[in-house]
C-alpha cells in the first residue's frame, strides 16, 4: 500500500509545531468531525517524539475504557507481564506518571488522548484524571498534552469551557475543517490521481472534502465513475456511512438525524421555527443544543438574511454527503450497477448540482474575495430573501458581500458544463433581482454583479451590460 502523505494542513501543523518549539508544557485540543483527519495530522507531524498515544473505544464501559489504557501502556513499557488494571482513571493516570518519569527524552515529548469522549463517557471520572495528570505534574514537564475528539460540542463544552479542573488549560486549539478543493486536487495528486478541477468539484459535491472518503477515490476513473462505486455499488464505502455518522458522533442521535433529514428538503435554509416545525423537535432547549451541536460539527451553518435581526438567521445543511445520501442514495441504494451514470444524467441532478455549487462557493468565500482582489476589504457575507406577495414580486439572492468600501457584491452562481452564455431572460431577471434588492434595503452603496460558473461567461451584449465581475474554477482552487 502507497505511503499516505500529509496534504495541506499548514496553519494546523504551524500550531503544532510552535507547541512543541515552546518552552512551556502545552495541551492542545484538536478538534473536527468524524474522519476529517485529525489522528492523521496528529501523527504525522509528532510521530518522532509520540511517547504514549491510546484512542477511546466507541460504546464501551468505563471499566473497557481503563482496561484499553492499561493495555496500551504496558505495550510501550514492553512489560513481560501486564499492568494490572486499575479501578480508576486516577490511579490509571499515576501509572502514566510513574512510566513517564522513567523514560529519558531529547526534547519535548507528546502524550496522546485520541477519541477522548469515548474514553470519558456516563459515569467515567476520566476529566477528573486528566485534571489530575496535568496540573500536579504534566504542567511542569517538557511535553505537549493532544487530547482529541470527533464529538465536537462535547470538546468544546466539557475540555474547553471546562470550570473545572481543566478551566483555561488549554494552550493551543485545532478545529479541523475538512479539505477545501484546493486541498482536495491536491489530495488527489498526492495520489497520482490526475482528475481535473471539474471532476473534483462533482466529486467534491458528493463526497465533501472528508479525507476518509476521498481515499476511496481510484485512478483511471471518471467522477461518475468514483461516485457510482463508493456510494452506489455493493461494499461502497458510503452506501451506508449515514447511519453510522450521527450516532457515532452524538448521544440520542435521533433528533440529530430528524434535523438533518429536515434541512435537506429545503436548500435554501430554514429558520428556526420552520426546523422545528420539519423536524418535530419542539422549540426550546433540546433543539437550541441539537442545532449548536450540529453547527461545531460541521454538518450545518447558520447564515444571516440581510436586513434581519439575530434571531432571524437560517440554518442550511451544508455537509455535501448528508445531502448526496438524502437525496440520490437512500432512495436509489438497491438499482444495480451504473446507477449514478443514469441519475446524473436527470433533471433532479441538474438542480441538486445548481444548489450544491452554490453551497460550495458560499465554503470558498475567502477564495472568492481573494480572486476580486478585494481579500483586505472588511464585507459581511449574507442572504437576501423578500417574499412574493398577490401585488410584489419576490426574490431570493444566495449571497450577498456587503461591503465597508461602499460596494455590495450580488452573486449568480451557475454549475454548468460549459462556457455560459447570458441570455436576454438571464439579463432581464438580473436586473429585476437588483431593483428588488435596492428597493427593499434601500441601498445607496454601488453594486455590482458577480457571476461564478465553471468555464466562464461568454461574452456577448447582455453579459457586457449586466455582469461586472466573472469567476471561474481557478477562483476557487486557490489557497
Amino acid at each position: 500500500m502507497d505511503e499516505l502523505i500529509l496534504v495541506g494542513r499548514e496553519k494546523e501543523q504551524e500550531i503544532l509545531r510552535k507547541a512543541l518549539l515552546s518552552r512551556e508544557a502545552e495541551m492542545v485540543a484538536v478538534i473536527g468531525r468524524r474522519r476529517v483527519g485529525k489522528t492523521f495530522l496528529v501523527k504525522s507531524v509528532y510521530a518522532e517524539q509520540m511517547a504514549f498515544q491510546v484512542s477511546g473505544i466507541q460504546n464501551a464501559s468505563n471499566e473497557r475504557q481503563i482496561e484499553n489504557f492499561t493495555y496500551r501502556l504496558s505495550s510501550v513499557a514492553q512489560r513481560e507481564e501486564p499492568i494490572p488494571t486499575p479501578k480508576n482513571w486516577f490511579r490509571a493516570f499515576t501509572l502514566l506518571i510513574d512510566y513517564l518519569n522513567k523514560q529519558e527524552y531529547q526534547g519535548k515529548y507528546i502524550v496522546f488522548f485520541d477519541e477522548l469522549p469515548w474514553m470519558a463517557g456516563q459515569k467515567s471520572d476520566f476529566i477528573q484524571g486528566l485534571s489530575f495528570f496535568w496540573n500536579s505534574w504534566a504542567v511542569d514537564q517538557n511535553i505537549v498534552v493532544v487530547i482529541c475528539g470527533s464529538a465536537a460540542s462535547w470538546m468544546v463544552q466539557k475540555i474547553v469551557n471546562d470550570r473545572g479542573g481543566l478551566h483555561n488549560r488549554i494552550t493551543r486549539r485545532i478545529n479541523l475543517k475538512p479539505f477545501n478543493l484546493s486541498e482536495t486536487i491536491a489530495y488527489f495528486r498526492s495520489r497520482n490521481i490526475p482528475l481535473d478541477q471539474y471532476h473534483t468539484v462533482q466529486i467534491y459535491m458528493a463526497l465533501g472534502g472528508i479525507p476518509h472518503y476521498l481515499k476511496e477515490v481510484e485512478v483511471g476513473k471518471s467522477a461518475v465513475q468514483n461516485i457510482n462505486d463508493i456510494c452506489f455499488a455493493e461494499g461502497g464505502l458510503l452506501r451506508d456511512e449515514f447511519n453510522n455518522l450521527y450516532p457515532a458522533l452524538f448521544n440520542n442521535a435521533d433528533k440529530h438525524v430528524a434535523i438533518i433529514r429536515a434541512l435537506a428538503t429545503k436548500r435554501q435554509g430554514m429558520t428556526r421555527m420552520e426546523v422545528s416545525a420539519k423536524s418535530k423537535v419542539k422549540n426550546g432547549g433540546t433543539l437550541t443544543k441539537v442545532l449548536q451541536e450540529l453547527e461545531l460539527s460541521g454538518f450545518i451553518t447558520a447564515y444571516y438574511a440581510l436586513g434581519k435581526k439575530k434571531k432571524d438567521k437560517i440554518f442550511r445543511l451544508t455537509d455535501e454527503y448528508s445531502l448526496f445520501y438524502l437525496h440520490f442514495i437512500e432512495q436509489n441504494i438497491y438499482q444495480g450497477a451504473d446507477t449514478w451514470q443514469h441519475l446524473s444524467q436527470t433533471q433532479s441532478y441538474k438542480t441538486w448540482s445548481g444548489y450544491t455549487f452554490e453551497s460550495i462557493c458560499i465554503k470558498h468565500l475567502p477564495q472568492i474575495k481573494k480572486a476580486l482582489n478585494i481579500g483586505g476589504v472588511y464585507a459581511v457575507a449574507a442572504s437576501f430573501l423578500k417574499k412574493g406577495t398577490a401585488s410584489e414580486k419576490g426574490t431570493q439572492i444566495d449571497l450577498v458581500l456587503d461591503r465597508k468600501d461602499q460596494v455590495i457584491n450580488l452573486f449568480e452562481i451557475k454549475f454548468y458544463k460549459k462556457v455560459y452564455a447570458l441570455t436576454k431572460a438571464d439579463a432581464k431577471a438580473l436586473n429585476e433581482k437588483q431593483a428588488i434588492f435596492q428597493s427593499v434595503t434601500n441601498t445607496n452603496k454601488l453594486i455590482f454583479w458577480t457571476f461564478i460558473t465553471p468555464f466562464g461567461l461568454k461574452e456577448n451584449e447582455h453579459s457586457v451590460n449586466t455582469v461586472n465581475n466573472t469567476l471561474t474554477l481557478d477562483a476557487l482552487f486557490t489557497n
